[in-house]
């Protein structure tokens, strides 16, 4: 009997509220067993998702309590039943429900860009403390399921607890209420997941954490245009994007892509920012602009949104982030510290947040 074998037949022993098992009922999808590490999905229809919502955990536990399994990710999803047949007074079909609120949180900004590596999540997490300490209650989201960054950035260890297994307890470090799927999983363990997967884990994440009232949840999105994108801007009642990209044409040229995604998706775009815009000799104080400059300023223009702000290239900035302490909190005074708090500032003054 192979490992996966194993682990279904282990599965087969989790009943569903109708008394037959969950693997029988069909609900375990793409289950995959790769030396020790298993992954999958509980799909459960819409209307019955309450009444299955203690079968995620023993399915867990089961798995995990055999012999040579070394980890367990899994997530549950819930898909609606087939389309509502026509009224046959009216002719129409029932309408699907749209983005929805979120409980306790007045608004959701997502953080975006086109391509990795320009610095969005040290937006986030300096944005999300630079906002706390204006007075603002924060949550930050780590939406990046392939590259969490967020708990190393805000110095947040441990994993969040659930003590009725419904209900997903926050981390918090910083004056930020923090969520990531770095928090669930080993540091150096990639996340091997297909769409289903990364979309349960995003519900989730959105919906069954104890978020508490919030007057912002800042949601650190994974770079490019995918799943998780699309399900955030479709499933959630978002109330802008803000669009992180460095100058240089590389850059820009995928920025324009996510934009356009946000466009046909019908989240507004609340502004960009230009990351790297500038470096400041130590020596000389000359300011340089290693990767161009006024690029991100110009596509700005074009699309009719605010430069909300153009932040430094500065090896301090790198260094605290890596240290756990954003440059917010761990030098306050200096000046690559307060180009974050002025942007914070700014969104509060102009009513973004």
């Amino acid at each position: 009997m192979t490992q996966r074998d194993t682990v279904l037949t282990a599965l087969k022993t989790v009943k569903t509220p109708a008394g037959n098992d969950i693997v029988s009922a069909g609900l375990v999808k793409a289950l995959t067993v790769d030396n020790g590490a298993v992954r999958f999905v509980l799909e459960v229809p819409a209307a019955q998702a309450e009444a299955l919502q203690l079968t995620l955990p023993e399915a867990k536990t089961v798995v995990q309590a055999l012999d040579g399994i070394k980890s367990v990710s899994a997530v549950m999803t819930a898909h609606n039943s087939p389309a509502a047949p026509p009224d046959l007074k009216t002719g129409h079909k029932s309408e699907p429900k749209g983005p929805q609120k979120i409980p306790g949180i007045k608004k959701i900004i997502a953080i975006a860009s086109g391509k990795g590596g320009v610095g969005k999540s040290t937006l986030s997490a300096n944005l999300a403390v630079a906002l706390a300490v204006e007075g603002k209650r924060v949550g930050l989201l780590d939406a990046d399921v392939f590259g969490p960054s967020q708990p190393r950035m805000l110095g947040v260890t441990g994993r969040p607890a659930s003590p009725d297994g419904k209900t997903i307890l926050p981390l918090r470090n910083h004056g930020v209420t923090l969520m990531s799927i770095g928090l669930m999983t080993n540091e150096n363990e990639a996340v091997v997941w297909r769409g289903p997967m990364l979309i349960g884990a995003l519900q989730q994440m959105l919906t069954q954490v104890q978020w508490g009232a919030l007057d912002v949840l800042i949601v650190d999105l994974p770079p490019g245009t995918g799943d998780v994108q699309m399900t955030l801007a479709q499933k959630t009642a978002l109330d802008g994007a803000i669009i992180v990209s460095t100058p240089q044409d590389v850059a820009l040229i995928d920025t324009r892509k996510g934009i356009d995604m946000f466009n046909k998706l019908g989240t507004p775009i609340l502004g960009m920012v230009e990351n790297m815009s500038y470096q400041i000799c130590e020596e000389c104080g000359h300011k340089g602009h290693p990767f161009g400059h006024g690029g991100v300023a110009e596509e700005a223009a074009k699309i009719g949104v605010p430069l909300l702000a153009e932040l430094p290239l500065h090896l301090d900035i790198r260094v605290a982030s890596d240290a756990g302490a954003p440059i917010v909190v761990s030098k306050p005074e200096s000046p690559q510290a307060q180009a974050f708090r002025v942007l914070a500032r700014r969104l509060i003054e102009d009513g973004t947040l």
